[in-house]
C-alpha cells in the first residue's frame, strides 16, 4: 500500500505583484492562529488599512528576491519534493502543500485521495513548533482530510484518511548534522573567518510563549546543539529573533537591533543563518539578505564583509534528514519500507 508524504510549507504569492499579494495576505492575515485579536477588532484593521497598503510594499519587496523561474520558496519547495521522492521510492508519493496559495494543502490532499492513498504522513518544514506555523499545518489538513463544521453547513467526507503528523524536529540528530555540514561549508568559502555568528529565528509576539507556545524553548535548544556542532564559545554567536509586526512585544534580541549593534562592539564580519527557514524566501533572501545588510551598515559596519548562509534548501545532508524523519513515521504504522539507495 503506498503511503503519501505532505511536505507542508507555509506559502508564497503566485507573482510578486499587489494584486497576487493582496488575496495571499488577506487569507494568511485572517488565520487567527497568525493574529488571534478578536475579529471586530482586527477585520477592521486588517481590511480598512493593511490590505489597502501593504500589497504594493510587499510586492516591492518580492520582485527584489522574484527569479525568472518564479518563487523562490516554491522552487525549492518542489526541489525538495523531488529530492525526497527519489529517496524514499516508489512505496510513497510525495507532494508539496502550501497552508496559504498554491499548491495548497486541500489540492494535495485530494490529489493523494484520487490515487486511492488511505494514509498520509504529514511533514511540516517548520522544524520549531509554534501554533502559528505548525498549528496552522494541523488546521488545514485536518479541514481537507476530514472536511469542515461551521455555523452554516458542514462538508460531507465519508472518508478520511489515516494522518500521521511528523513531531517537531528542531533537535532532530540528522537537522543539526545537515546544518553543521552547510555552514561548513559556506564558512570554508569566505575569504576570511567570521568574528560573530548571529543565528536568527521568525519571531511571535510574547505574549503566546506566556500562554504556552514552546517556541522560543525550541529554538534556543536547536542553536545551543548547532553551536555546539559548529564548537563555538558563548562568545562567538548571537540569538536573536526577526520580523517583528504590530505594536505588541515580539520575542528579543530583535534581529535589526542586533545587526545594527554589531560594528560598536568591534564585529567586523558577521556571518548571518536562521536554521528556522528551511526554504530561502523573502525573510531570508530580502529581510536578512537586503534589509540585514543595511542594518549592518547604518550601525557603521562594512556592507561587503556581511554575510548571509543560504537555507539548507535541496542540501543532500537535509533531504537525508527528511527521508529519515518520513521513514520513522512509516515504521511507526507498521511498516519496514525498503530502504533504496540515496542519490549520489
Amino acid at each position: 500500500m503506498k503511503t503519501g508524504v505532505l511536505l507542508a510549507q507555509l506559502g508564497t504569492p503566485a507573482a510578486p505583484t499587489a494584486k497576487a499579494l493582496r488575496p495571499y495576505l488577506r487569507q494568511f492575515l485572517s488565520d487567527r492562529r497568525v493574529i488571534d485579536y478578536h475579529p471586530l477588532l482586527w477585520k477592521p484593521i486588517l481590511h480598512g488599512i493593511i490590505l489597502r497598503a501593504r500589497p504594493r510594499r510587499s510586492a516591492r519587496l518580492y520582485k527584489r528576491i522574484w527569479t525568472d523561474a518564479g518563487s523562490p520558496l516554491l522552487l525549492y519547495t518542489q526541489a525538495q519534493v523531488a529530492g525526497l521522492r527519489a529517496r524514499l521510492g516508489a512505496d510513497f508519493h510525495v507532494l508539496p502543500g502550501m497552508t496559504y496559495g498554491e499548491p495548497s494543502i486541500k489540492t494535495a490532499i485530494q490529489s493523494l485521495e484520487g490515487m486511492g492513498i488511505e494514509r498520509i504522513i504529514v511533514l511540516p518544514m517548520f522544524p520549531q513548533f509554534s501554533s502559528t506555523t505548525t498549528s496552522c499545518v494541523y488546521d488545514a489538513v485536518y479541514r481537507a482530510a476530514a472536511g469542515s463544521t461551521t455555523a452554516f453547513g458542514h462538508d460531507h467526507k465519508r472518508f478520511t484518511p489515516a494522518l500521521r503528523f511528523v513531531a517537531p524536529w528542531y533537535n532532530h540528530p540528522g537537522y543539526i548534522r545537515a546544518m553543521q555540514k552547510h555552514l561548513q561549508r559556506q564558512i570554508g568559502q569566505l575569504d576570511a573567518q567570521p568574528d560573530r555568528f548571529v543565528i536568527s529565528f521568525h519571531g511571535i509576539p510574547l505574549r503566546y510563549i506566556q500562554t504556552g507556545d514552546p517556541y522560543r524553548q525550541h529554538c534556543e535548544i536547536t542553536a545551543d546543539l548547532l553551536a555546539a556542532a559548529m564548537g563555538w564559545g558563548d562568545d562567538d554567536w548571537t540569538l536573536s529573533f526577526q520580523s517583528r509586526f504590530g505594536p505588541e512585544a515580539w520575542l528579543e534580541p530583535y534581529t535589526e537591533d542586533v545587526l545594527e549593534s554589531l560594528p560598536a562592539q568591534g564585529i567586523e564580519r558577521p556571518f548571518v543563518f536562521s536554521p528556522g527557514f528551511v526554504t530561502d524566501c523573502l525573510e531570508t533572501l530580502d529581510e536578512l539578505g537586503n534589509e540585514g545588510r543595511e542594518q549592518f551598515e547604518r550601525g557603521g559596519g562594512d556592507p561587503s564583509a556581511y554575510h548571509l548562509a543560504p537555507c539548507l534548501n535541496d542540501n543532500k545532508n537535509f533531504l537525508d534528514c527528511l527521508a529519515e524523519l518520513t521513514r520513522e513515521n512509516a515504521v511507526a504504522w507498521g511498516e519496514t519500507p525498503t530502504r533504496p539507495a540515496t542519490p549520489a
